[in-house]
Order: structure tokens, then sequence, then C-alpha cells
């Protein structure tokens, strides 16, 4: 059996030259990673800037704030504040080695020019079923992946239709004094007229409640799940994992109701149902860059590595590295390298280990465990 090597190095004298690597051999760890303040300051810039640039886009996208609703307000301060978390969450996250390493990586095969004219459709058909339909979360549960489709077209869907409206980029005028003819505006352009009493124009004014029965359908099943699944239960926190679908689940419940109180009650009701919507609403907004939600913002990093492994494998098809122990297959030597390289960032100190499979991992690690802690048990 071949156990990874475990060398130690001698350490320096104070006359002794630095170390330097060897031909052929990659480079030393890089600069050491910033200070938890400096990153922090680093973070709160770039959320400054971002936010300050969604303010100049709200006051020019309005158009002077001519087409701004002031009872929508509430709802575009959020969305500042949402903007600086995104972009402070952001910066934080990237400012670890492994994740500077993945965002780099993956940003970098995102917009390669190489991989475009080595594979024309392979950016598409990623962005297509690794961030639109997410067809990895079928191999786990057809259940659980048709739940989350209904919970992200639905959000995707509210989202479309909620942040211009409440940037006042998107407006809805009467086209005639006494008819139901209406025009849909953006920046002040019309883009399309439409008779309010037909099927499009019920589509348009019945967007958010479309969005919200896709969401309430999808939420509630994970909470069903949440409450029965043992998996589930035994690892979930309830501000991670249950504060998001409750959020949801009364965003969506009030927006109902709302639509509700306007038609059947004649408005009873519908000033208390605005507030508890708009609260649920601005609570989410600023409740997305510091929870579980965050992974959307995440997500398309993890396309670019998607896709970095994708052509490295088409690149280096005769190329893949076999494990050290069993001769397995495990990847190709861009992917293995890079895992190496970001193991060597976080100064783990046993990136050898990349070169076998998970099983032979699992039985070096269980054997080492009976060496060196178990030895007096056997």
């Amino acid at each position: 059996m071949t156990e990874p090597p475990q060398t130690v190095e001698p350490t320096p004298g104070p006359g002794d030259p630095a170390p330097t690597a060897a031909p052929g051999e990659p480079p030393a760890a890089g600069a050491p990673p910033q200070s938890p303040a400096a990153v922090r300051r680093r973070a709160s810039l770039a959320g400054g800037v971002v936010a300050v640039l969604l303010i100049i886009a709200i006051v020019f996208g309005s158009r002077l704030l001519r087409d701004f609703d002031s009872a929508l307000l509430p709802y575009a301060v959020a969305t500042v504040f949402l903007a600086f978390g995104v972009a402070y969450r952001y910066t934080v996250w990237i400012s670890a080695p492994g994740a500077k390493r993945l965002f780099r990586q993956g940003w970098r095969s995102f917009f390669s020019a190489a991989n475009f004219r080595k594979a024309p459709t392979a950016l598409p058909r990623m962005i297509a079923t690794y961030l639109g339909f997410q067809k990895f979360l079928g191999a786990r549960s057809h259940a659980r992946w048709a739940a989350h489709q209904l919970v992200f077209w639905g959000c995707l869907l509210a989202a479309a239709i909620t942040f211009p409206l409440t940037w006042g980029w998107f407006t809805f005028t009467s086209s005639t004094g006494s008819g139901p003819g209406y025009e849909m505006r953006i920046w002040g352009f019309k883009v399309i007229g439409f008779d309010s009493l037909s099927l499009l124009g019920w589509l348009m004014f019945h967007g958010l409640d479309i969005a919200a029965v896709l969401v309430i359908a999808g939420a509630a099943y994970f909470l069903w799940r949440r409450m029965k699944d043992r998996g589930a239960i035994t690892g979930q926190r309830f501000a991670y994992d249950l504060v998001p679908l409750i959020c949801l689940v009364v965003i969506s419940v009030t927006g109902l109701l709302l639509t509700f109180s306007s038609i059947f009650l004649h408005g009873g009701g519908y000033e208390f149902l605005a507030v508890l919507h708009m609260v649920s609403v601005v609570f989410t907004l600023i409740y997305i860059p510091f929870g579980k939600f965050f992974h959307i913002v995440q997500r398309p990093a993890a396309v670019g590595m998607q896709l970095f492994k994708y052509t490295s494998r088409r690149k280096d098809e005769e190329e893949v590295l076999a494990c050290r122990r069993c001769h397995e297959p495990i990847d190709t030597a861009p992917y293995v390298e890079n895992l190496k390289g970001t193991m060597r960032d976080l100064d783990l100190g046993f990136d050898e280990w990349a070169e076998y499979c998970p099983r032979c991992k699992r039985v070096l690690r269980g054997n080492a465990y009976l060496d060196h802690v178990k030895k007096g048990f056997k």
C-alpha cells in the first residue's frame, strides 16, 4: 500500500537563503491572506460603491424620480441595503484563499475565448442545465428538484417584476381617459400597449400572484420535508434553514391576500395586509446576503468552475490522472493541480491527497486511525 509522502523540511537558519521551488515544481503559496480588518474595509468600500451606483441608477432610470412611486420607498431602500450586503458578503467570500482560486479560475473559464471556440455550446448549455434547471438536484430527488424549480422560477418572476417597478424603471399608465387600454413604459419609452381586460392584461397585472402560487407550492414541500425527514431534521438550523422558507411563505400569502382583499372584500383589511407584506419583503431582502439565499449569488461562479472541468476534460482526454493507490482514474491534470493549489493556499500541508480517489482516501484515513489512535485496542 502506498502512503502519501510525509516529509519534513529542515528549518532554515538565520543566514540560510530562502527556499525556492525546484524546476517544474509549482511555486510556493502566495502572499499571506489579508487581515480580517483589511477584508472588512475592502468589503465595506465595495458595498458602498455598489449601493451608490444603484441609487444613481434609480434616480436616472426613473427620469430624475418623476416615475418613482413614493409608496414603494421602503422597498427601494431595502434593495439598496440588499446591494450593499451582497457586495460586502461577496467581497469577504472571495477573499478566502479557496474561494479566491475558485472565483478566478471560474470566471477565467467563463469569459475564455479559447473555450468558446473549442466548445461554443458548452457555456449556454451549462447555464441552462446547471444554473437554470439545476439538473444536478434531480440526481438526489425528483421531488426536491421539482420543488426547487417552483421556488426558483417563482422568485425569479417576482424579482423581474418587483425590482423595476420599485425603482421606477417600469410604469403602467392608462392610454385613454375612459377605456381599458394601458401602456407599459421602460425608462419613459413605450414598450407595449394592451387591453387590461384581455388575457395579456390579466397576466400583466397578476404576474406576482402567479409567482406567489409557485413559491408557496415549492416552499410548502420543503417545510413538510424538514418536519418529516430525519436527515433534514438532524442537521437543520432554525435561522438558516427554516427562516428563509417562512419568509417566502409569508410574502407569498400576504401578496395573494392583497389581491383577494381588493377583488372580493372591496379593500377590507388592505392597509394592514400591505404593511405586513412590506415588512416581510423588506426583512427578506436585508436577510438575503447573510443567510441561505446567498448561494444564489455564488452559483454563477460555480458555473464557471463546471465549465473549467468540462473544457479541461475535452482538452486532456489522454491526461487523466490515476489514483496512486488503486490506479483508477480521478480527473484531468489541470483540475487536480487546481485542487492541490487550493490546498497549498490554505496551508493544509497534505495536497498530495488530491492524487487519491475518495475511496482510497477513506481507506488510508481509517488505517492511519487504527495505527496511531486505536493501536492499543487491536
